[in-house]
């Protein structure tokens, strides 16, 4: 469903005409949901994937055929995305673990532990071209009704970032010092890893080592606003110019840290991601609905999925 060009653009630079039109058109393509998050673009099978966190469930949406459910009980899964090998790994908030779907249909904890103690729910997750999975770690699942099940124990004084290899191994701790992370996305050449923080409303940078650990953090962008939204999902495009939610719709933000503008939302919008054949679609979701919006800038994409389902 179009609704047409009213949401807009605002707190724009010239810059900005070059990534979206200042009246873009929206496309309404999914609603009715309790908590929309976690988009990913499954290129293999042409589709949209997301979860709704509260109402557990993951949703895929196809060009042409619609909206139908791709796996009802996910134990409120939060993030998504595909690794190297095609299989969709999951920041399980309610499981408390990183888990992904095998070719053959099997669930297979990636992750459950650091240092010996169970993580908060997993919120966001990404992965490094060389397979390694980051992910944040906020304490959120933990204080709505019925996230996590019946152990509601915080075992895990920290809020942090960690990372593990393709195939499980040891978790290390990226970043231990943030308030409440929670989206995260590398640069195009995987040299910097940026990690938002809701609780601050700003946006944090990272240099990384080969090695996966990071350094050199510092303040990258403060988000500005009163509108509903938060710093939640955020992404890059192939020019290094990043996109994160934020009060009033997603904020459009130059390699220097400075704002570029902004893309009007209405209602509040919770994470994006890129998607279709050419990766100028901008897909956001919000707490209610999934949109489209063409860009005029290429995302990043993400490796092809082979989830058939």
């Amino acid at each position: 469903m179009k609704i047409g060009t009213r949401f807009g653009t605002d707190l724009a630079t010239d810059a900005l005409d070059a990534i979206v039109d200042r009246e873009p058109q929206i496309e309404q393509i999914a609603h009715g949901l309790l908590f929309g998050e976690g988009p990913v673009w499954d290129a293999r099978e042409n589709r949209l994937i997301w979860t709704d966190i509260i109402g557990d469930t993951i949703w895929q949406w196809k060009p042409g055929v619609g909206v139908s459910a791709f796996l009802e009980g996910s134990r409120h899964a939060n993030g998504l995305t595909f690794d190297r090998q095609g299989r969709l790994n999951v920041a399980g908030w309610s499981a408390r673990t990183i888990w992904r779907i095998e070719h053959d249909g099997r669930f297979v904890d990636v992750a459950s532990r650091y240092d010996g103690k169970k993580f908060n729910s997993p919120n966001d997750i990404v992965v490094r071209s060389d397979g390694r999975i980051y992910w944040t770690d906020s304490a959120g699942g933990l204080v709505i009704p019925g996230m996590v099940g019946e152990d509601l124990q915080r075992y895990l004084d920290i809020q942090g970032v960690y990372s593990v290899g393709v195939d499980g191994g040891e978790t290390s701790l990226v970043v231990p010092d943030v308030t409440y992370p929670n989206g995260l996305c590398f640069s195009p050449d995987e040299s910097i890893l940026y990690v938002n923080d809701t609780r601050l409303a700003l946006i944090r940078a990272f240099d990384v080592a080969a090695d996966g650990s990071v350094s050199n953090g510092r303040i990258f962008h403060r988000l500005a606003g009163t509108e509903p939204g938060v710093a939640d999902g955020m992404k890059v495009d192939r020019n290094g110019t990043l996109y994160c939610t934020g009060p009033g719709g997603i904020h459009v933000i130059a390699t220097d840290g400075s704002l570029i503008g902004r893309i009007r939302i209405a209602g509040h919008a919770t994470n994006l991601a890129w998607g279709e054949e050419d990766w100028r679609t901008l897909f956001v979701t919000t707490y209610e609905n999934v949109l489209r919006i063409r860009m005029k800038q290429q995302g990043i994409p993400v490796p092809v999925g082979g989830l058939a389902r």
